[in-house]
């Protein structure tokens, strides 16, 4: 997309409670029809930030578009927010800064966006579309995603900086005096013996009673069938908590998983278990597939798919999207991953 994009946004959110939007908002938007048009490349993948102080029903701010070193631009925005219906109009009102090698006009982008939070991590999510200010000609359209992060990729403006003293100020606990716990009581432990003194006094001694029939012979043919070995879980399922993220019921065949970082590619790294049996080992996430097949049938009933953080990349916690296809049937699940939980996702058979 060439030119300035100045945005106006309509935002869909779907959390229960109020939900505030003042922060900072990062990530990047395409063109294009479609989910694969991204997660594919697209040359035109501009990266997006958004920084939002919220009021009332009333909000300010400003945005961010950059495309590597040819395209820089900053807008200031004003805009409402429904508490009610979860809904929010942010318009750029004024430029503030430009810089940019194509030469053409600028260009307003309308976005619509799903609210999306997921084990903490806060998303924005949809498409756009865009006309340019001087012929309102088509710009094109695409997608949006965006995340909820505590860094700026520029820096943080005066209200952002505000913002956050003030809910560091609301987080501080009271001082609460803890006494130390009570001394246990000293108790011996060790087990009475029983001595020859102890049988003189006629006291009772503990014997284990002989059994009524002794060499019995044992017909194997009787015994069950020895159950099957299992794989010990790795250190790292042991370590850390697994959640359920999402269970997929699937009919009997191939399943084909494919792993992609979740907006922007902030060097995610991870490993992936399939009932305790490393398949995917410390791979970095990108737009481009990471993919492995697992099988239901009646033998593999149940499969267990753990993804692991091997680190939180640089804006944490690890973020990935997994794509199933199973069946004729295409899934989308969002994972969050940290140092200390790891994200479940089952697969059952369909009966």
């Amino acid at each position: 997309m060439k030119g300035f994009l100045l945005s106006v946004f309509v935002l869909f959110f779907t959390t229960l409670s109020a939900q505030d939007i003042s922060g900072i908002w990062r990530g990047h938007f395409v063109q294009g029809s479609g989910r694969m048009t991204e997660l594919f490349g697209y040359e035109d993948k501009y990266k997006f930030e958004v920084q939002i102080i919220q009021k009332n029903k009333e909000v300010t701010g400003v945005t961010y578009s950059y495309l590597t070193t040819v395209f820089y631009g900053k807008a200031s925005l004003v805009g409402t927010f429904n508490p009610n219906t979860k809904k929010a109009l942010l318009e750029e009102n004024r430029l503030l800064e430009v810089k940019s090698q194509f030469g053409s006009g600028a260009c307003i982008m309308t976005c619509f966006l799903q609210y999306n939070k997921v084990n903490g991590v806060e998303f924005l999510e949809g498409t756009y579309s865009s006309v340019s200010t001087r012929d309102t000609t088509n710009c094109g359209s695409g997608r949006v995603y965006l995340r909820k992060v505590d860094q700026s990729d520029f820096y943080k403006e005066p209200f952002i900086v505000e913002l956050e003293k003030s809910r560091e100020s609301r987080k501080q606990p009271p001082l609460v005096r803890k006494d130390p716990p009570a001394p246990k009581p000293l108790t011996d432990n060790k087990p009475k013996v029983n001595t020859t003194e102890d049988i003189a006094k006629n006291e009772p001694v503990e014997q284990t009673p002989e059994p009524l029939i002794k060499n019995l012979p044992v017909d194997s043919t009787l015994l069950p069938p020895p159950a099957a070995a299992k794989v010990p879980k790795p250190k790292d399922l042991v370590l850390r908590s697994n959640e359920l993220v999402k269970t997929i019921f699937a009919a009997k065949g191939e399943i084909t998983i494919s792993l992609y970082d979740n907006g922007t590619i902030d060097n995610d790294t991870v490993s992936v278990y399939v009932n305790n049996k490393l398949v995917i080992s410390k791979e970095r996430l990108t737009d481009k597939p990471i993919s492995f097949n697992i099988a239901l049938d009646k033998t593999n009933s149940t499969q267990e798919v753990v993804m692991v953080a091997e680190n939180l990349g640089d804006i944490p916690p690890n973020t990935s999207l997994m794509i199933v296809k199973a069946g004729g049937q295409t899934y989308e699940v969002r994972i969050t991953s940290t140092e200390s939980k790891n994200a479940v996702v089952l697969f059952k058979l369909q009966e």
